[in-house]
């Protein structure tokens, strides 16, 4: 073969020429240069791709865009996530949407498919369960700086303070996950130990002696009685001294090393050393009273005093919050009506009212789970009603 044959057969050889590009199917021009890279090995390693360029349906080149980084996912902005940066977060909320009717023959039509608004009773019995959550969410999410402390006093004996502690305490626990001692504070040893839950080994007698050695969460533990609402308490659990101020006050300064709340259940005499102790360490004040002249009476009485004594004890008095309990005992009209006059006329910021229950009447071991419905969320509104005093004047 001739040098000029050879020649014009290298040069068709060398030659490529790009087939017509169809108009039928301008986006497979795309993918005409593309060849699939081998993973990179020793001998071979990875090249950094070329910079890409974005191509239209008509083959035309636009603007370059950067690549990302290979592992690297994209990241969405904070303004794509919630709206800008003057979206209101307080406006996102889980609640689920409203439903149609659940129960009875409302609900049956319901499930169907129709359009069936609850009735009254069910209406009532959601609107309860949302200010149940309403009261919880507040409970569990209120913060201080410092562990705070709740007094349960009256001075009229038998009107439901032990009883208030042990549930109000139980509530409080429950709602935050633990965190809350409940202890005794009588100058003389009283029942806490007896309605709340177990049979602990060491109690308030044990811990006054030996509160100088407590040292961790642990060992202090060894003094309480766990609850099953996550509460711990600190009663009497067998013969001990007659408690002083001091010894309330250091008891205490040792609670609050490890409880976020101290819920303090009181004697029957306010001017006992005891109390004047508990006062000293107290946040805030309850009063439980039955629907009976005497109690009601004897705790405006416990008002007069701490207004009288100035100071602390004034302003646990007049930011205090009142307990109306039933014990199942008939009750005259007219004396509820006397009682809601003089507790009216108390200067009391907030009272509730407390349903029957016959656990609490059965006087024996309290266990929170065993309450009926409505005293559960009557106690829960007592006890949101209590941080919210306390979130107002603990600073």
């Amino acid at each position: 073969m001739s040098t000029q044959n050879q020649a014009t057969t290298t040069q068709t050889t060398n030659q490529h020429t790009d087939p017509p590009v169809s108009t039928a199917f301008r986006g497979a021009s795309r993918a005409q240069g593309y060849i699939e890279a081998d993973a990179p090995t020793h001998e071979r390693p990875a090249v950094t791709a070329p910079e890409l360029r974005a191509v239209d349906e008509t083959g035309a080149p636009a603007a370059a865009t950067p690549q990302q980084p290979a592992g690297r996912p994209s990241e969405p902005a904070l303004a794509d996530l919630f709206g800008g940066a003057d979206h209101n977060l307080g406006l996102l909320s889980t609640a689920p949407p409203a439903q149609g009717a659940q129960r009875g023959l409302r609900g049956i039509l319901s499930r169907l498919g129709l359009s069936i608004t609850p009735g009254p009773a069910e209406l009532a019995e959601r609107e309860q369960a949302e200010a149940l959550r309403r009261d919880e969410e507040t409970i569990r999410q209120a913060t201080w700086t410092r562990a705070v402390s709740v007094l349960v006093a009256n001075q009229k004996g038998g009107v439901g303070k032990t009883p208030s502690a042990i549930i109000a305490g139980g509530v409080l626990a429950a709602a935050r996950g633990g965190s809350v001692c409940i202890l005794e504070v009588s100058d003389d040893p009283g029942a806490l130990s007896f309605r709340a839950e177990g049979n602990p080994a060491r109690g308030m007698g044990e811990l006054v002696r030996d509160v100088d050695t407590i040292s961790s969460a642990g060992q202090l533990a060894g003094y309480t009685a766990p609850q099953t609402s996550f509460a711990s308490v600190i009663g009497t659990v067998r013969r001990r001294p007659r408690l002083t101020r001091d010894d309330v006050t250091a008891v205490a300064a040792v609670v609050d090393q490890y409880y976020g709340i101290r819920v303090m259940d009181s004697g029957n005499q306010p001017s006992s050393s005891a109390f004047q102790g508990a006062v000293d360490t107290a946040d805030a004040l309850v009063i439980p009273v039955f629907n009976a002249g005497d109690a009601v009476l004897e705790a405006v009485a416990l008002l007069d005093v701490m207004r009288s004594a100035g100071g602390k004890a004034a302003s646990l008095a007049d930011h205090a919050t009142i307990l109306r309990l039933t014990d199942g005992r008939p009750e005259n009209r007219q004396v509820v009506d006397r009682v809601d006059q003089i507790i009216a006329d108390a200067g009391v910021e907030q009272v509730f009212t407390i349903p029957y229950d016959p656990h609490i009447a059965e006087r024996g071991q309290i266990t929170l789970g065993h309450l009926a419905p409505p005293t559960r969320r009557a106690f829960a509104a007592a006890a949101a009603g209590v941080v919210r005093t306390l979130q107002a004047t603990v600073r």
